[in-house]
């Protein structure tokens, strides 16, 4: 073994070595790190609506989103703003890239939208010809969605990759529309998550998430059923506390349940549905009918039996109203209210609801759904 004197400057030789290797190696980490889009250093990904990594040898690269939210319907369009800025550069990188992704539930996975580097653009699944840049300028990274669908609601990333560079921003589209509480014929709590999903499609629905259900609680929404909802929780809301819905000293607010199994538990669910594109109506002149007699009286006028759905969105977004209670597809019977009077929801406009009556026996007027009834009617005539 070697011993060295006290006042030797040996140790102080190693100790500025050991510190110049660690410094090293840090740098390393620091630049593999900077490769990797630093997911090393976060776990948990940061999609704030502006991120960046910045490269000492050039102007950061940044990636905005202003507004982060644009509103929509079901049938329109949208532009979901995205713009590039690397400060003193006249025109971004030709090999730069733009990815587009939408954020499902819980921000945990990413569906594909659109891809595009150079003259190469490339769309996805359900995005496929629905969607494009705008380009209306070298930095515009923005996405246009056309003919959108309630599938289409939702969080969406904006990602841009120049090198080892990667900054990104998120902006969501929302859609205006009415969140509905649904059951089936067998009553409440009849419904698994995968049974609710398919009752609000055959509704001309989705299951509601749970942003629209809070909105739609805030603007009155008041019910003592629980739901499903999109993100797997179940959730109900209540505007005017009291015993039924989680006793009189509890807070107005969305009661939350948490997230139940999907394949076992059986709750009710909210659907939420947008603008439609046909003729909601009741059908006139045609009496008190059964329920078949009514689905065949729809199809002689050009059209089908309303969905629950239909009616919602003509009583909400379209101000329908009427007192007559009629058929809709599901074998429900309801009402539009949208101008409250006595003998007809007096209290506050709604949807009435006379349950599932018996379909061979019980007579009502008829709520139809068809493409316009001119337009049918001018194809009858025609014919």
């Amino acid at each position: 073994m070697r011993f060295l004197h006290p006042h030797s400057s040996e140790p102080n030789l190693r100790v500025a070595k050991m510190s110049g290797a660690i410094r090293a190696l840090t740098l390393a980490s620091l630049w593999l790190s900077a490769a990797d889009g630093f997911r090393s250093f976060s776990p948990e990904p940061d999609f704030s609506p502006n991120v960046h990594e910045t490269d000492n040898a050039q102007p950061a690269l940044s990636v905005t989103s202003q507004p982060s939210r644009v509103l929509s319907r079901r049938g329109g369009n949208a532009t979901l703003p995205c713009t590039v800025r690397r400060d003193g550069w006249p025109a971004p990188n030709g090999k730069m890239r733009i990815k587009w992704t939408k954020l499902t539930s819980g921000l945990l996975t990413e569906v594909d939208v659109l891809a595009a580097a150079e003259q190469h653009k490339r769309s996805y699944g359900g995005f496929h010809g629905r969607v494009r840049l705008r380009s209306s300028s070298p930095w515009d990274a923005s996405l246009v969605i056309d003919d959108i669908t309630l599938d289409d609601y939702g969080s969406y990333k904006c990602e841009v990759i120049d090198g080892l560079e990667d900054a990104a921003a998120v902006v969501s589209l929302d859609l205006e529309g009415v969140v509905f509480p649904y059951s089936p014929r067998l009553g409440r709590y009849n419904l698994k998550f995968r049974d609710a999903e398919r009752a609000c499609r055959e509704q001309d629905g989705v299951v509601a998430s749970p942003e629209q259900l809070r909105e739609a609680w805030r603007r009155g929404l008041d019910w003592c059923n629980a739901g499903w909802l999109s993100d797997g929780s179940v959730r109900y809301p209540v505007t005017s506390p009291r015993e039924p819905c989680g006793g009189q000293s509890t807070p107005a607010g969305v009661r939350n349940y948490g997230p139940r199994d999907k394949d076992s538990s059986r709750f009710d669910v909210f659907c939420f549905t947008s603008h439609y594109k046909g003729d909601f109506y009741f059908l006139p002149r045609v009496g008190k009918l059964t329920y078949g007699e009514a689905a065949a009286a729809c199809r002689r006028d050009g059209a089908r039996l309303a969905t629950v759905g239909h009616m919602y969105a003509a009583w909400k977004l379209a101000g329908y109203d009427r007192c007559d209670a009629g058929w809709l597809a599901d074998g429900s019977v309801r009402y539009p209210v949208a101008r409250p009077r006595p003998r007809c929801s007096p209290a506050r406009p709604a949807v009435g609801f006379l349950g599932f009556p018996d379909k061979k026996h019980k007579l009502y007027g008829v709520y139809c759904f068809g493409p316009g009834r001119r337009a049918a009617r001018r194809h009858r005539g025609a014919r």
